[in-house]
């Protein structure tokens, strides 16, 4: 099979060790005659997958034991409105107010966040860097933020713009923060107890698409509005532990097997050294001279999505074409934005990478 390097910013790479353990395991898991995909999310082998991988993550991020951890659907996108509708009941109807939703406005995806939000509450920007087209994260210290608001909605890396938290955000007094870490979860360490809600798309750093995490504080379980589907009400989906419908069996087995990869690899702070030093590689090939730029602020650029482009636009079509042969995939930029964009996430080898770099030099220079 040819050596590809998959630079999508997802559905995105898988670790090879788990791949291949899923293929071996695809008609027969653990001696049971059954594959994952055939089995009963009730059943004893299911419940048993189920229940290792959710404590590995929890061992993996340190997540304090007040948090539940919800494997549910939707997506991210899904999230934005289920968690409005799980939140916003904790502050409706105090003083005779509409209740408010605070936002950091960072770029696309927190931007679709602020639009399904205003389905369910007045949404304020608290901040936002719209201006200078998402190139950095808003000093906290210019947050406009709400006294007793439903929450503070931030998304800590931006998929599409490539800009990522280099700090804790904070909200005022008992007002929870929700933060959307889809594309960053896993990359790095997190002080789980910063944060009321924690919610992340899998298909980016942990697993298929279809299944979504969601870390929510105790306290914030039982606060939906009564238009809240049942399936989607936190407390309802953390009493049946996830199970209240089928949830996504086969997505939850390979994000498992991921969660016991990493634990092999040494956890999240082994794997944010490396990203760490992929993330240096990169962008020192980017700014090295002018063919290639990155837009983002030195102190707000993600480790996880790079985008770049090319000084002369028109060489795109033959760049990607050229990274296409060389096994250099899906690096075209979102429509949004354009340019190119290379994903670099956990799975992402060092020597993809260095592939890439490589790439670069060699089409500057020609």
């Amino acid at each position: 099979m040819t050596q590809v390097f998959n630079f999508s910013a997802g559905p995105a790479v898988l670790p090879k060790e788990v791949l291949q353990q899923a293929a071996s395991e695809m008609l027969d898991w653990n001696g049971s005659g059954m594959s994952v995909m055939e089995m009963s999310h009730r059943g004893p082998e299911f419940i048993s997958i189920y229940k290792q991988a959710e404590a590995d993550l929890r061992e993996l991020l340190a997540v304090p034991p007040n948090y539940k951890i919800l494997f549910m659907q939707g997506g991210g996108l899904g999230q934005n409105a289920i968690i409005p509708m799980n939140l916003v009941g904790r502050v409706q109807g105090r003083a005779n107010a509409p209740a408010v939703i605070d936002f950091v406005h960072t770029g696309s995806w927190s931007g679709k966040s602020i639009k399904e939000a205003a389905r369910y509450a007045q949404v304020k920007v608290a901040a936002s860097s719209q201006a200078e087209r998402f190139t950095r994260v808003p000093a906290p210290d210019t947050w406009k933020l709400t006294e007793g608001a439903a929450y503070l909605h931030v998304c800590t890396n931006e998929t599409i713009d490539g800009v990522e938290y280099n700090f804790v955000p904070r909200a005022l007094g008992d007002v929870p923060v929700v933060a959307d870490m889809s594309s960053h979860i896993l990359s790095r360490p997190i002080d789980v107890s910063q944060y009321g809600v924690i919610f992340a798309g899998a298909q980016k750093n942990i697993g298929p698409a279809g299944l979504t995490l969601v870390i929510v504080r105790e306290d914030l379980l039982d606060h939906a509005l009564a238009i809240c589907p049942s399936a989607f009400h936190w407390k309802n989906v953390a009493e049946h532990e996830s199970m209240f419908n089928t949830p996504p069996t086969y997505a939850i087995y390979i994000a498992g097997l991921v969660f016991a990869h990493l634990k092999r690899q040494g956890g999240v702070a082994a794997m944010e050294a490396r990203n760490i030093e992929k993330a240096r590689l990169l962008y020192e090939a980017l700014d090295r001279d002018d063919f290639y730029s990155n837009r983002v602020e030195h102190s707000c650029r993600s480790r996880m999505n790079i985008p770049f482009y090319l000084r002369d636009e028109s060489l795109n079509e033959q760049f990607l074409a050229g990274a296409k042969a060389r096994g250099l995939l899906q690096l075209k930029g979102h429509k949004s934005v354009g340019g190119m964009r290379a994903s670099i996430y956990n799975a992402m080898p060092i020597e993809g990478v260095q592939a890439l770099v490589d790439y670069l030099n060699e089409f500057a220079g020609r």
